[in-house]
């Protein structure tokens, strides 16, 4: 089959283009291209910068349950605000503050915005499909709203290279982080009311309301086959989300390598490769997130498509971090950009892998419950590659990572569909 989405049917209306703004605005965080180089810069190790990582992966993973049980009992779009409100509220301090006990409470602060947003919005979207009736939409519906997550995330890292180029430091990237967060928050306060989930039409009390809800989702949860379904597409979101900073690192290396601009000081010339390198990805990203589903149509099934990304994304990491520790730089960048493609290319496919498993009833505790195991693995991951990369450096780090990741992958193998 070719690449054209033949069997694509939903409607791009008003909220399809609010849920791919809401995408856009969320993805521009300035500061992401450079929040690894910037703990490096407030005098942090590699440990140090794990532990950080891995405490914002724990708390993720302490608040994803609450998280998802508070957006099915009062509403979605009010935990989205509360979400968007602790977002801001860590973007002051990471700009304001060095020590490492208030980059501690600032993480914390962050992981509070993420565990009250991942499942919650996910479960907006396939709600409002369901409702239409575009259930069998969901990964090419959800593959074009994070595509244009992606295309946030490529303007961003733009935007960032010359922001920093212009201040003269990281630090104020947090500052101008907090004007798109601001407007997403009246953007989902625009979203309807049918959004904040299906108990919200009825006048039940919410004791009862939760309660339903936590049955449901122990149903879902006690499924054999659902929890190899998590657990599969949890070990690759989880090692990419320990490991996709540690690019910054790597492209400083080949900037501060590379005989141009040599008339400006190291820390700009690392932002300018820094952000183009990211730009460049992004736009890739956004490219291949758009097309997940006419590349699970020539699969027939999504069990085979998560296998081979996940193996492939686990042996460019190994690989790359090889190279890295090798001396050959650019090599390593090159593949260890092909660990960010691929998980763009399988969240669309494993996301709805998942959803398709679980009672609709619960499905943002559900979600929550696969943010929570992608939290669980990237917490485990991070503090590794943290002292893996102190005691060898960070190419052997990156190395060890990906070889105890791909053991694991055995374990969360697929079986192939019936």
């Amino acid at each position: 089959m070719g690449h054209k989405e033949t069997s694509q049917i939903f409607e791009k209306n008003r909220q399809y283009f609010k849920f791919c703004l809401y995408g856009f605005l969320k993805n521009l965080r300035f500061f992401e291209p450079f929040l690894l180089l910037i703990f490096l810069g407030k005098g942090l190790s590699y440990l140090e910068i794990g532990t950080l990582y891995a405490a914002r992966e724990i708390s993720i993973n302490i608040l994803e349950i609450p998280s998802g049980l508070l957006a099915d009992t009062v509403g979605r779009r009010l935990t989205m605000v509360v979400s968007l409100v602790s977002y801001i509220i860590s973007f002051l301090l990471f700009y304001a503050v060095s020590s490492y006990a208030l980059l501690f409470f600032a993480m914390i602060a962050f992981a509070f915005g993420d565990a009250f947003r991942t499942g919650t919005h996910k479960a907006m979207i396939f709600d409002y499909l369901h409702s239409r009736g575009w259930d069998s939409q969901r990964t090419y519906y959800y593959g074009h709203t994070r595509a244009w997550s992606q295309r946030g995330s490529a303007l961003s890292a733009l935007a960032a290279a010359l922001l920093v180029f212009w201040q003269g430091s990281y630090a104020s990237v947090f500052l101008f982080t907090t004007i798109p967060y601001t407007l997403n928050l009246f953007l989902i306060l625009s979203y309807p009311k049918s959004l904040d989930g299906p108990h919200h039409t009825d006048n039940r009390k919410v004791s009862e309301v939760f309660l339903t809800v936590l049955r449901s989702l122990f149903a879902s949860i006690k499924n054999p086959r659902l929890l190899r379904t998590i657990a599969n597409q949890s070990l690759y979101s989880g090692y990419y989300k320990a490991c996709k900073d540690y690019l910054q690192p790597i492209l400083k290396t080949l900037a501060l390598s590379l005989p141009i601009l040599l008339s400006f000081d190291d820390e700009k010339r690392t932002a300018l490769l820094v952000g183009l390198v990211y730009a460049l990805l992004y736009a890739a990203t956004a490219f291949v997130s758009s097309r997940s589903g006419a590349f699970a149509r020539r699969f027939g099934g999504l069990a085979t498509p998560l296998n081979l990304t996940m193996l492939l994304g686990l042996s460019l990491g190994l690989f790359s971090g090889l190279f890295l520790h090798l001396g050959w730089v650019a090599l390593a960048v090159v593949l260890y950009l092909g660990i960010y493609v691929l998980e763009n290319l399988r969240k669309p496919m494993g996301i709805t892998y998942v959803s398709e498993r679980m009672n609709q009833d619960s499905l943002a505790s559900a979600l929550s419950v696969e943010s929570q195991a992608e939290s669980l693995v990237a917490a485990g991951i991070a503090l590794l590659l943290g002292l893996f990369s102190n005691l060898f450096g960070v190419g052997l780090g990156i190395l060890i990572v990906s070889a105890i990741c791909g053991l694991l992958a055995l374990l969360v193998w697929l079986p192939k569909e019936e």
